[in-house]
C-alpha cells in the first residue's frame, strides 16, 4: 500500500515537472544549436565585445573576424548543455529531493553566469541612449529566463508541499532588521554618492574621475543608474510586510490573493547571490591589484568612495540574503505526507 501511495505522489510530481522540463529543453537545445552554428563558422548573434570597453557594439566588435571561438562560447557551452539535459531528464524520471537539488544548482549556474546585477544598470542605461551591446544583453536576459525555468523545474521535481496558509505569517525581528539594512545600503552607499557626482560634487573621488563621469554619462543615463538600485531595494520591504505574502486588495485580478512563495524567494535569492558574488570577486580583484602594485594606496585614498562601493554591494547582498532566508523560514511548509492507511 505504501508503494502505491508513493507511486501516486510521483505521478503527481511528474506532470508539472514535465511541463517545466519541456520549456527547459527548448532553451537548452536552442542554445546548443546556436553554439554549434558558431562552431561551424556562423556568427549571427555572436559578440566579441568587452563590456568594459565597447568598440563597434552594433557589429559585435568584429565578431565576423573571429576565427577561433573561445572554449566557453563553443564546446564548453555545448558540454554544459549536455549536462543540463541530463538534469532535466533526471528531474522528470526520478523526481525527489536530490534531483531537485540538481535543478537548483543548474538554475544558480545560469543566473550567476547571466550576471543580472549588471543588467540592472546596463538595460536602463541602454534604453536611455548609452552605447550598448544588445547581443550581449539579449543573451544574458535569455540566461535569466532559463534560470527561472530551471527554478520552476526544481520546485516541481521536489517533495510536494502543502498550499500556502491564508493567514499572515509574521517574520522574525532579526529579519526586519536585515531588511531595513538591505533598503538603506543602496540609498546611502550608492544613490547618495552617485547623486552628488551627477550634481558635480567630487565626493570621495578625484576631479579627473568626476570629469570622466560627466563626459561618459548623459543626465538621463546618470539618473537611471543612480535611482534604479535604491528603487529596486524598496521591494525588499515586501519580504517583511503583509503585501509580501498577500497581494494588496486594490490590485485588479490579483487583489487579496496569496503571493506565490517562489515569486518572492527566487528573485530575492538570485539578486542576493549575484550581489555577494560580485562583491567577493570585486574585492578579490581589488586586493590583487594592490598586491601586484597596479593600484597604489594613494589612489585608493583619493578615490575611496569607489572602493567603498565594493563593500556596499557585498553588504547589500548579505543583508538581502538574510532577509530572504527569514522570509522563507516564516512561510515554509513541510512536505505533504501521504494519508495513513491500514
Amino acid at each position: 500500500m505504501t508503494t502505491t501511495v508513493n507511486d501516486q505522489s510521483a505521478d503527481r510530481t511528474r506532470g508539472p515537472a514535465a511541463r517545466w522540463a519541456a520549456a527547459c529543453v527548448v532553451f537548452v537545445v536552442g542554445d546548443m544549436t546556436l553554439r554549434l552554428y558558431w562552431l561551424a563558422g556562423g556568427r549571427w548573434g555572436y559578440t566579441a565585445c568587452d563590456r568594459t570597453a565597447l568598440v563597434d557594439p552594433a557589429g559585435g566588435c568584429g565578431a565576423d573576424r573571429v576565427e577561433v571561438l573561445p572554449f566557453w562560447a563553443g564546446w564548453g557551452a555545448v558540454a554544459v548543455g549536455v549536462a543540463l539535459l541530463a538534469v532535466i531528464v533526471c528531474a522528470v524520471r526520478f523526481p525527489g529531493r536530490w534531483t531537485a537539488a540538481g535543478g537548483w544548482a543548474a538554475a544558480a549556474l545560469l543566473l550567476v553566469v547571466a550576471f543580472p546585477l549588471h543588467l540592472l544598470f546596463e538595460v536602463p542605461a541602454a534604453l536611455a541612449g548609452r552605447q550598448s551591446d544588445w547581443r550581449d544583453l539579449g543573451a544574458r536576459l535569455a540566461l535569466v529566463a532559463a534560470g527561472v525555468l530551471f527554478v520552476g523545474l526544481a520546485n516541481a521535481a521536489g517533495p510536494q508541499r502543502q498550499p500556502v496558509a491564508a493567514r499572515y505569517q509574521p517574520v522574525p525581528r532579526w529579519t526586519r532588521l536585515w531588511a531595513y539594512a538591505a533598503v538603506a545600503l543602496p540609498v546611502v552607499g550608492w544613490a547618495v554618492p552617485h547623486g552628488l557626482w551627477m550634481l558635480g560634487v567630487p565626493f570621495g573621488i578625484s576631479e579627473r574621475e568626476l570629469d570622466d563621469i560627466h563626459r561618459d554619462l548623459s543626465t538621463l543615463t546618470g539618473a537611471a543608474i543612480t535611482l534604479v538600485p535604491p528603487l529596486a531595494g524598496l521591494l525588499v520591504l515586501g519580504l517583511v510586510q503583509r503585501w509580501g505574502q498577500r497581494f494588496p486588495g486594490w490590485l485588479p485580478v490579483l487583489g487579496a490573493r496569496p503571493v506565490p512563495r517562489l515569486l518572492a524567494v527566487v528573485p530575492a535569492g538570485v539578486v542576493a547571490l549575484t550581489l555577494v558574488t560580485y562583491g567577493v570577486l570585486s574585492v578579490a580583484v581589488f586586493v590583487g591589484q594592490l598586491t601586484s602594485g597596479d593600484l597604489r594606496w594613494s589612489e585608493v585614498r583619493e578615490g575611496w568612495a569607489v572602493a567603498a562601493t565594493l563593500l556596499v554591494f557585498l553588504g547589500w547582498g548579505v543583508a538581502l540574503g538574510a532577509t530572504t532566508t527569514g522570509y522563507a523560514v516564516a512561510t515554509r511548509r513541510r512536505p505533504a505526507r501521504p494519508p495513513n492507511r491500514s
